[in-house]
This record gives C-alpha cells, sequence and structure tokens, in this order.
C-alpha cells in the first residue's frame, strides 16, 4: 500500500494504489520520452534535418504537457508524483536512444520505436484503471490518442 501523505484521496485505498502505480509509470515513460526526444532533436543530421528537428520539439512539448497532467492527477489522488533523474532511470520503459549525431533516418526509426513501445505500456495502464479510476483512465486514453496520432506522423516519415 501507498504510503498516506496530506492529501486524501477520493478513492479507497486498493483502487488508489492501482491507479497510482499507473500514474507513476506513466510519469516515468513520458519524462524519458521527452528526454529521449531533446536528446535526438539535438543529435539529428541529415537531408531531413530541419524537418526532424521540428517535428522532435513538437513531441518534447507534449510529452512534457502530459507529465505534469500525469503527475498532477497522481497529486489529486492523494499518491507523491516521483520523477526523479533516478527513478526515471531505474523506471522508463522508454528504449534507450543512443549517444551522438545521428541520421534523420535513424531518428525516425527510434522514434517510431520509442512511442511504439511508449504506447503499448500506456494502454495496459488504461486497462489496469478500468476497474479503478476512470478519471484517470480516461487521461491515459486522451495521452494515448495524442501519442498514437504522433506514432503515425513518424511512421509516415519512413514511408
Amino acid at each position: 500500500m501507498a504510503e498516506k501523505g496530506p492529501i486524501t484521496s477520493p478513492l479507497g485505498d486498493s483502487e488508489r494504489d492501482i491507479t497510482a502505480k499507473s500514474l507513476q509509470g506513466t510519469l516515468v515513460d513520458l519524462v524519458d520520452l521527452h528526454l529521449v526526444a531533446k536528446q535526438a532533436h539535438w543529435n539529428v543530421v541529415g537531408s531531413d534535418f530541419r524537418s526532424v528537428h521540428l517535428q522532435l520539439d513538437e513531441l518534447v512539448s507534449s510529452a512534457r504537457e502530459f507529465a505534469d497532467s500525469v503527475a498532477e492527477r497522481a497529486a489529486a489522488i492523494g499518491a507523491s508524483p516521483d520523477a526523479r533523474a533516478n527513478t526515471v532511470a531505474e523506471s522508463s520503459g522508454v528504449p534507450e536512444f543512443e549517444s551522438g549525431w545521428r541520421r534523420d533516418s535513424d531518428v525516425i526509426a527510434a522514434m517510431v520505436e520509442v512511442l511504439d513501445k511508449l504506447i503499448r505500456r500506456l494502454r495496459a495502464r488504461i486497462d489496469e484503471t478500468d476497474k479503478t479510476d476512470q478519471v484517470t483512465q480516461d487521461l491515459l486514453i486522451s495521452i494515448a490518442a495524442k501519442l498514437e496520432e504522433a506514432h503515425w506522423m513518424w511512421q509516415a516519415k519512413t514511408l
């Protein structure tokens, strides 16, 4: 059971714990998505540089906004969000992004893979929150919809 804190929860203990776990997992994945996309943004090279560079900025902005919404939802149900660097490094499910300069085509492929993995993890959490907290589930569904749209747009660049 999660530690009780100063913020009371509208959920029962069991529902809060399950929901908090889903939110925490989503939070670290989104923070890591932001970091991976920013790393790619700084290191992309190639003939499609500008387009990929700008699309990465959009992904970074979305990931940061989503992470903030997820963290605030966790706080609203009485769960303390944790996005410290060590926590993110230890528990993120986002595939690692290699350091150094990366060709635009390699960055595009990496973003398709990263988004695919993150969306699969997010969809599992949508299922987990079906019975515990439909408000959180709704938030996760809206994030999944936007990430699936981004996934489609990254895939379209490979054709």
